[in-house]
């Protein structure tokens, strides 16, 4: 068993290294790879020939954090609506990069609609289904010319479901003369790796700067995903998309991702990830989003928004309240956060304790930077709070819920101040560490 010193025990491995790609939008810049930190992207699944709610919908994406958004460029009407998607997001001051998801039709689209081109701050080709034959290598040709005229990255995305059925075919034919042949999956796994290393290599022939080039090899399973991508980091240096395809709706959908995502992550593999997530009927959009922060931010990786930590209840909490409290607490944190965000820096690493009974309460209320002990079953009915591990005040009566979030406001406003910038605040998120 490795030992504490052992830094596998410790943290995550050092990031692969990688070559970064910038993907820009006016003076905004995204970078991918390279010694930065892993960013989030997401997809509408909007009309995108409805140029406002495919815009609303990229703002919410964009406010919930999303640092790159994926919108279909599927038709004639979707590829025309893109300047007009743009032109309103800049009008609301949203300037996240856009990113069009091309299939099939993409060289036309683009040859057909140049403002879609250079609204679009990337373009992301899956090679297995641009055309055949030598049609494939043109289509393929004449969307790579597009980007290097257009100065704009390209995610190069193969796909399970959508391999390029000549290539694969080959890989087959070998792998039959082999003494030991591989099973089809084996087989189906090599095909997604050189398909994206060939097409990438093939893109660079063509022009496209290296440094403008993101892989990604999407699979629906997570043990594929992780051996796909272990072999991928083996055998190149570009950047890389992680996610799972397919993912799923619900716990499943999370459970998936989290566990594929955070195995490669952990090693030091992936430079973007998405959480391709079905959302609940009438559910937003923008929870892939959080959940692919939570992963980032559980693992240590990248702060966004202060963490709740609760407990999970028992028989000594027989009232409801500190999870109602605690639910309410998560949701005004992360409603603060726009606000807070731009004028206190460092407010994302802030440490937030609910928890329900005296047991472990005040232990773990003085570990957090602020928190809160709420009354268990038989106990007496106040709560104290503590902040920076030092007990403060005890609240009591019908309004804990609106004093504490005061009381979390007032010590935000008191200690993540601008003008003591990041490096001031740097020390506080370890709670009575802080102190």
């Amino acid at each position: 068993m490795a030992g504490l010193s052992d830094p596998m025990a410790v943290g995550p491995a050092a990031r692969r290294h990688t070559r970064a790609a910038t993907v820009s939008w006016g003076g905004r810049h995204v970078m991918i790879g390279g010694e930065h930190p892993v960013c989030v992207q997401s997809m509408t699944n909007t009309d995108t020939a409805d140029p406002i709610g495919t815009a609303i919908q990229v703002k919410e994406l964009a406010q919930a954090g999303s640092e790159l958004v994926r919108i279909t460029v599927n038709t004639s009407e979707a590829a025309a609506a893109v300047p007009a998607i743009r032109d309103q997001l800049d009008r609301m001051g949203i300037d996240v990069p856009l990113v069009g998801d091309f299939h099939y039709n993409g060289h036309k689209l683009l040859t057909q609609h140049p403002g879609c081109a250079q609204a679009l701050s990337k373009y992301r080709i899956n090679p297995g289904n641009v055309g055949t034959g030598s049609r494939r290598d043109d289509n393929f040709a004449q969307m790579i010319e597009i980007a290097c005229r257009h100065g704009k990255p390209v995610r190069i995305g193969v796909n399970w479901g959508s391999l390029d059925q000549q290539l694969l075919a080959r890989l087959m034919d070998q792998n039959a003369a082999r003494a030991t042949p591989w099973d089809a999956r084996e087989v189906m796994r090599e095909a997604l790796v050189t398909s994206a290393i060939d097409n990438a290599l093939r893109a660079e022939e063509l022009g496209l700067p290296g440094t403008a080039i993101i892989l990604s090899a999407k699979v629906s399973q997570v043990q594929d995903l992780i051996a796909v991508y272990r072999e991928l980091a083996r055998r190149c240096d570009y950047p890389l998309h992680l996610g799972l395809t397919e993912a799923g709706m619900g716990s499943k959908g999370i459970v998936a991702s989290s566990t594929a995502l955070a195995v490669l992550l952990q090693e030091g593999i992936g430079d973007t990830i998405r959480v391709s997530l079905t959302p609940d009927p009438g559910g937003a959009r923008s929870r892939e989003v959080v959940v692919a922060q939570e992963i980032l931010q559980t693992m240590g990786l990248r702060a966004f928004t202060p963490q709740v930590t609760a407990c999970p209840g028992c028989g000594r909490t027989s009232s409801t309240y500190f999870q109602e409290l605690a639910g309410r607490i998560e949701t005004f944190l992360r409603v603060r956060m726009p606000v807070w965000r731009d004028g206190h820096p460092g407010v994302e690493t802030m440490q937030v304790a609910v928890m329900g009974c005296v047991v472990n309460g005040p232990g773990e209320s003085a570990h957090a930077n602020i928190g809160i002990s709420l009354p268990g079953s038989g106990e007496d009915p106040v709560a104290p709070v503590f902040v920076d591990g030092a007990r403060s005040v005890t609240l009591k009566g019908g309004r804990i819920a609106e004093e504490f979030e005061t009381i979390v406001e007032e010590y935000v406003a008191r200690r993540y101040r601008a003008d003591q910038g990041p490096a001031a605040v740097g020390e506080v998120g370890g709670g009575a560490d802080a102190r």
